[in-house]
């Protein structure tokens, strides 16, 4: 018997038509789908970007990854999540595996696909890509992302946003991801810095709730919830143009 596919697929940002045509249709013929969640009880995200895509035979594996800072802890989820993969394709069968964006850009995706190779070295692997999130926020706000040769700089913010400001000075267009309870604190860089009025905020971009703005400054008094699933671009240098 020989083993079945993997398949990482890449939902896109939220809406469900972004989803690609290979997504769609890989989807619509693979019998096991399985899906991350932060915590038992809460919903997937990606599975209902995806579901009207899904068979209806499909078995949906539902894989914990709690939002965890403890690597090891963390290893261990991964671990058991690409057992639970390897089962099915030893078995013979297909298994896709659903990921927001892209799969290969800050997903959880990377680290299973690790953990599964580990176990199954020779699996066949299909990754099919997705629209990311910043493409998504570039084209809901009209904000050009690369001009001529101007660089692009992709940032994962964090509590030490030293490279947030390496990423400024190098001009082009930067892109703040990962934001988090972090907003306050890069509204008051992008103050100090004098771009807050070259730069766009997006949050739950093509999902419901989704929230545009474009004065940045509003945000100042915003929920601290207001950063999460939420992009800013920013164009760092002067011939930029929104």
């Amino acid at each position: 018997m020989s083993a079945g596919t993997f398949y990482g697929i890449g939902v896109g940002p939220g809406d469900p038509e972004l989803l690609t045509l290979k997504a769609a249709g890989v989807l619509s013929r693979c019998r096991h789908v399985f899906v991350p969640k932060a915590k038992i009880g809460a919903d997937s995200v990606a599975l209902e970007i995806a579901r009207q895509h899904i068979g209806k035979d499909a078995v949906v594996h539902e894989l914990l990854f709690p939002m965890l800072t403890d690597r090891e802890e963390l290893s261990r989820h991964w671990a058991d999540a690409a057992a639970q993969i390897a089962l099915v394709l030893q078995a013979g069968d297909d298994a896709c595996f659903l990921t927001l964006g892209d799969p290969l850009l800050y997903s959880t995706y990377i680290y299973l696909l690790r953990e599964l190779k580990r176990k199954l070295p020779a699996a066949n692997v299909v990754t099919v890509p997705g629209i990311t999130s910043f493409c998504a926020v570039a084209a809901l706000t009209q904000f050009p992302i690369g001009e001529g040769k101007q660089p692009v700089t992709i940032v994962p913010t964090a509590d030490d946003l030293e490279p947030v400001r390496r990423a400024i000075a190098t001009g082009g267009t930067v892109v703040l991801m990962k934001i988090g309870d972090r907003l306050q604190d890069i509204l008051n860089l992008l103050e100090e810095t004098g771009l807050i009025g070259r730069a766009v905020f997006v949050a739950r971009a093509g999902q419901e709730g989704q929230q545009i703005e474009t004065d940045l400054r509003k945000l100042k008094q915003a929920d601290a919830k207001a950063g999460y699933l939420s992009i800013i671009l920013v164009h760092a240098d002067e011939r930029s143009a929104q």
